[in-house]
């Protein structure tokens, strides 16, 4: 074999004339795709649970065989996604009768953050580190954690975020980037710090250097009293 063959890492063995083929192949997976989709109603990748997106990867996998394999052949896929779209149907009246097996396959919705605490272990036990967490909540305008009366994580991996009133803010943990929140291991002043791991709030003395008693971590952040912007 020789190395660097332009014909060879191009077409391999097959023609030029199987490129036509591997169009018409990935019109017909397309249509396949569309079809499926517009039969179960799905809105966007985004809002899909992990069931969905087990059933989008299978049918993902079979069009792609069938749009460039020249020996895989064609109505078999059709077979393949008209059988998915009847276990689509078949799960959603399941689920639709049950709770247990809705909660198997869609999961439950998490209260992560309750009155401005965030409930760390919880985030972890779902994979998710406070870093995405921090950074969905920016997307939604907060600034620290004491703005917050409740956040949930949605079974669509989404995050609903219900606000305190500005004058019911708590202090909380500023959720800004790094660089943009001092942390201290020995407090420079008196005043309200927060955990930067879990949130927790304490009044703590200049010079005052400690482990936070919630989760053991001794670094701390000033808490942040500020009002959000609407």
């Amino acid at each position: 074999m020789k190395a660097f063959d332009l014909h060879r890492m191009a077409f391999d063995k097959v023609p030029v004339e199987f490129l036509g083929e591997v169009a018409l192949r990935s019109l017909y997976t397309f249509i396949l795709v569309f079809l499926f989709l517009k039969i179960t109603g799905r809105r966007g990748v985004r809002q899909m649970s992990l069931f969905e997106v087990l059933i989008i990867l299978t049918l993902g996998s079979a069009a792609g065989d069938v749009a460039f394999y020249d020996d895989v052949p064609m109505l078999p896929v059709l077979v393949v996604f008209i059988s998915l779209a009847g276990l689509y149907r078949l799960v959603m009246w399941l689920m639709a009768h049950s709770e247990k097996l809705e909660d198997l396959l869609e999961g439950k919705p998490v209260i992560i953050v309750t009155d401005g605490e965030l409930a760390w272990e919880k985030l972890q036990a779902e994979n998710m580190t406070e870093f995405e967490f921090f950074m969905e909540l920016r997307l939604n305008g907060i600034e620290h954690l004491g703005q917050i009366k409740r956040a949930i994580l949605e079974t669509n991996g989404q995050i609903s975020v219900y606000f305190f009133g500005d004058d019911e803010v708590k202090a909380g943990l500023p959720i800004l980037p790094g660089k943009c929140v001092e942390r201290f291991t020995t407090v420079p002043e008196e005043n309200d710090y927060s955990c930067t791991r879990c949130s927790a709030i304490f009044h703590l003395h200049a010079g005052d250097r400690r482990n936070c008693p919630r989760c053991a971590n001794p670094e701390w952040a000033k808490a942040s009293r500020a009002k959000r912007i609407t």
